[in-house]
């Protein structure tokens, strides 16, 4: 009896040993993004990128000895559902930082709470130009990111049409979002830097089915190509409108026409589409890239085997490493703590869209530089590099001074 009883303690405390890495409390990160309507393809990609990177931390002993545990939360791509749910995030499930915010609009009016409560967020998605820039009376900013902002992907969409491509005539066709309008802006300035100015500009609500005003008001004007800043569904509708109306121009714009429901709902008629992009599917130029792209595949099992928004699936993924180098840099979870190990990274982090080299300082909450981002073409239902060579090129080391 004495010997069982000794056997059934070494048995309890080897239990206890293998798993005492994981008796602390866990951390809570909050993942917010639209899982559900017409974004839902960027944002279940980017909570995917998420789960795919807190599940490999946690089979390596978690953060300092601590599981993360994702507070995930859809917010429909609705303003007011992403201020509800940074409130709740924030009061009722105390999480450390939250990553996500597909949606621009939804990040500028959402994430002021996470600003007030000195809690970080990491914009994985969201490209506003504005978004990290959004407190500047603030002494201390909380809001980062590491997605192409809006001010580097329209100067990329305007040197293809223009430079590239020698168009004189272009317009531009843009949702009426914060996303959609700013956008707009950016690309305004950027055509204003070549001395051009659009022949035509119109506007398109979420959940247009007919954009034959708009097409025609840019054919009449001779537009030479269209230039877009909306999101998948509404931009199909651009491309199956040009074919109703036997006219094809080229479509360049921002990275959404890389969505999956732009690709599928426009079919044949959205080949040929341009634009910006972090990450291709088919960029497996570095282990770290191979092994992502396995393993998201075994572990999601998305239909073809295409994710549906590499680009979100990728940044997302990221944006949970450098919370982590962040988190054991300060050796704490305090917001103000990891808000400054942020932004003085002492060791860089191998991504998969870059390696995240000293990427963001006190007075620069953008990660991904001018350098990064490559054209990507829809070709026969999957995003492809526009230009072969960028298939192989060195992945970009962004490191600020």
């Amino acid at each position: 009896m004495q010997f069982r009883m000794k056997h059934l303690v070494a048995a309890f405390s080897l239990a206890v040993a293998a798993t005492s890495s994981y008796a602390a409390d866990p951390i809570k990160i909050g993942v917010s993004g639209p899982f559900t309507g017409g974004s839902s393809s960027m944002g279940v990609s980017m909570r995917d990128g998420v789960r795919l990177a807190a599940k490999e931390i946690n089979a390596h002993g978690g953060i300092m000895g601590r599981p993360i545990q994702l507070v995930e939360r859809d917010d429909e791509a609705k303003n007011e559902r992403g201020v509800q749910i940074a409130q709740e995030l924030i009061d009722k499930e105390k999480v450390v930082a939250t990553v996500g915010f597909i949606n621009t609009g939804v990040a500028l009016a959402a994430q002021r709470f996470y600003e007030e409560a000195k809690i970080p967020v990491m914009n994985n998605v969201a490209t506003g130009t504005i978004v990290t820039k959004q407190f500047p009376d603030k002494p201390e900013n909380y809001i980062f990111r590491n997605s192409a902002a809006d001010n580097i992907q329209s100067p990329m969409i305007v040197e293809e049409a223009v430079g590239r491509r020698g168009f004189k005539k272009v317009a531009i066709l843009a949702d009426s979002t914060n996303y959609g309008q700013l956008g707009r802006q950016d690309l305004e300035k950027a055509l204003a830097a070549k001395g051009i100015k659009p022949v035509a500009e119109e506007k398109f609500n979420i959940k247009d089915v007919d954009m034959t005003a708009q097409l025609l008001k840019a054919k009449q004007a001779g537009a030479e190509a269209i230039l877009t800043y909306g999101i998948g569904p509404e931009l199909a509708q651009i491309a199956n409108g040009m074919a109703k109306l036997g006219w094809k121009v080229p479509m360049i714009g921002s990275w959404t026409l890389s969505m999956a429901n732009y690709i599928d709902n426009a079919g044949p008629n959205g080949d040929g589409a341009v634009m910006p992009q972090t990450f291709i599917q088919d960029s497996n130029n570095t282990p770290k890239r191979k092994a992502f792209v396995t393993a998201y595949l075994k572990e999601f099992k998305p239909k073809d085997g295409r994710i549906d928004s590499p680009v979100s699936a990728a940044q997302a993924y990221d944006s949970v490493y450098l919370l982590k180098a962040a988190i054991e840099q300060a050796k704490s979870t305090e917001g103000p703590k990891i808000r400054e190990a942020l932004e003085d990274l002492k060791t860089p982090v191998e991504g998969v869209v870059m390696t995240y080299n000293h990427p963001y300082t006190k007075d620069d909450h953008e990660a991904i530089t001018a350098n990064v981002p490559v054209m990507g073409e829809v070709k026969g239902g999957r995003v492809v590099f526009a230009n072969p060579a960028d298939k192989t090129r060195p992945v970009a080391n962004g490191k600020k001074s």
